[in-house]
């Protein structure tokens, strides 16, 4: 579904190229008591240590070979290249910031969601990992809606039947591929199967669970009724535990291969969304946060697994025991405005970010564009329409209109896009008290202000905003005991760096321009059918 690619990059977080990859900065070091995340994301996996004020001490990537795309709508990747990024990355970081092994007191995981990796019976993989973003199972998405009704599956596991998870993909190797499927003896999600490799042990948390299709949401166990149906052997999946629970230790192989200590412990982690929440501080009820990246992103804690009946959010458990999570989906929110720069370009000044350049000429036309509208529809969409035939469309213009006015429009495009997760929170009463910013959209000063009027709330930028791996080590910190429990670590170490309140004159033509955007997809519907 969505990538834990959150790297530092430039402002729109829409391009994560593999020279920024290898380039991340040491922040700090020290000899302290530190705790490791490592991230498996989709292009590189990243290390980094923090210590018990949150301080980055030492940080080290490694790129995965390009994942593989034998026909359309698909993407497979070499779970071993996973293994061997994952050693060098973390002596990378061991190395660059001169931290001794023996002063990781914890490990903890985070990666990419959904993707499904089968092992033989000698722990051999049996073919490429279908990943995230994966299109090939939309027969199998269809059988499960018509054997459970859409509805029935939604009950048994909060979410509709989508070619995204790992069910999908599991029935399509079964039913394309028998040969292989009579060979797997064990299923793991990316980030578990690295896992696996360090310590021997067979573990998935359940936060990352809830992205396979197999797992009851709301009880944080599998779902006995989803096997059954689906013939799915309970064996074949790895022991679920809560996200900062040890679940393993350093074995004497993965030592050797990443540098770690024989028998450091290893908690269970969180998939990339759950864990850079938690990096973020959205831990309690009515804490949100709104991602610009490729895709986009809102993300709710709540206090109980609220349901959306008609499937349109995504409802997991979030990392940490008795919470879940809430999530709406932007399929192209700064991609928008990267396929605008790619098809309409810039003129180079100086070396400047093209992005600062595209936001400059946006900031002379006003809030509202004087009514352009964009539709960020480029790769179907998510939330709140399902629906993979959905196109983009630039609407409202007029003689007047300038290239400032277009690419305003974009970003308020998306800014209305994310704005429909929040307008569905509103329809389940899920609390929202604190909207919190990130990806590489928060680190533009124009996008951060239209969100804020768009959202018609105060928005907030964290001090550091460090994606995936910082969930990652903070649930690594827990488990080792250096705080007590997710809450607790997060009040200790996220840290508010600016809040941006929303002008109430543009507030409230962003509101008037959202409700004309409502009704552009409805119109549209037909021709794009």
């Amino acid at each position: 579904m969505i990538s834990s690619e959150k790297r530092r990059t430039n402002w729109p977080g829409i391009s994560h190229s593999p020279s920024a990859l290898a380039r991340d900065p040491v922040v700090g070091q020290g000899g302290s008591i530190t705790y490791l995340g490592i991230d498996v994301g989709t292009s590189g996996t990243r290390a980094l240590a923090i210590d018990s004020v949150g301080k980055i001490v030492a940080s080290g990537s490694e790129e995965h070979e390009a994942f593989r795309s034998p026909r359309p709508g698909w993407a497979e990747q070499d779970p071993r290249d996973w293994w061997r990024a994952c050693g060098l990355a973390v002596r990378k970081a061991l190395a660059t910031a001169n931290v001794s092994a023996d002063r990781i007191a914890c490990v903890g995981f985070s990666g990419q969601m959904h993707g499904a990796v089968l092992l033989d019976p000698d722990d051999e993989v049996v073919r490429s990992a279908i990943i995230w973003c994966d299109q090939r199972s939309e027969a199998q998405s269809k059988e499960l809606s018509d054997s459970f009704g859409r509805d029935g599956l939604i009950q048994l596991t909060c979410n509709p039947p989508l070619t995204n998870f790992t069910l999908t993909k599991l029935l399509w190797v079964r039913e394309t591929e028998p040969n292989n499927w009579s060979r797997v003896a064990h299923v793991m999600l990316p980030k578990d199967y690295v896992r696996f490799r360090l310590t021997g042990e067979r573990a998935i948390d359940v936060a990352d669970a809830s992205g396979t299709l197999m797992l009851d949401v709301a009880n944080r166990r599998w779902s006995a009724e989803v096997l059954h149906k689906t013939e799915i052997d309970q064996r074949l999946l790895p022991t679920l535990y809560e996200s900062s629970q040890v679940c393993g230790k350093v074995s004497a192989a993965g030592a050797e291969a990443t540098g770690l200590r024989v028998g450091t412990p290893v908690v269970a982690g969180a998939g990339d969304q759950a864990a850079g929440a938690v990096g973020m501080g959205i831990a309690r009820a009515g804490a949100v946060s709104a991602i610009i990246g490729t895709s986009g992103v809102v993300f709710a804690a709540t206090d109980r697994p609220a349901l959306d009946p008609q499937g349109r959010l995504h409802t997991f458990c979030h990392a940490i025991p008795g919470r879940w999570h809430v999530m709406g989906v932007t399929q192209a929110a700064g991609l928008s405005l990267r396929w605008f720069r790619d098809r309409f370009g810039f003129a180079a000044q100086n070396a400047r970010d093209p992005y600062d350049i595209l936001a400059d000429e946006a900031s002379a036309a006003p809030a509202g564009s004087e009514g352009a509208l964009w539709l960020p529809y480029l790769m179907g969409e998510r939330t709140p329409h399902l629906d993979p035939n959905a196109r983009a469309a630039l609407l409202g213009l007029t003689a007047s209109h300038t290239r400032g006015h277009l690419i305003r429009a974009v970003m308020e495009g998306v800014a209305y896009s994310l704005k429909d997760t929040f307008t569905i929170f509103g329809e389940m009463r899920i609390p929202v008290t604190s909207i919190r910013l990130g990806g590489g959209g928060a680190r533009s000063p124009l996008w951060r202000q239209i969100q804020a009027d768009v959202y018609a709330h105060e928005v907030e930028i964290v001090a550091a905003e460090e994606g995936a791996a910082y969930g990652a080590a903070i649930l690594a910190g827990v488990g080792a005991g250096a705080w007590n429990s997710v809450d607790e670590a997060c009040d200790s170490v996220v840290r508010v760096a600016s809040r941006i309140a929303p002008n109430a004159e543009a507030s409230k033509t962003m509101q008037s321009s959202y409700a004309t955007y409502r009704k552009i997809y409805p119109a549209l519907r037909r021709v794009f059918e």
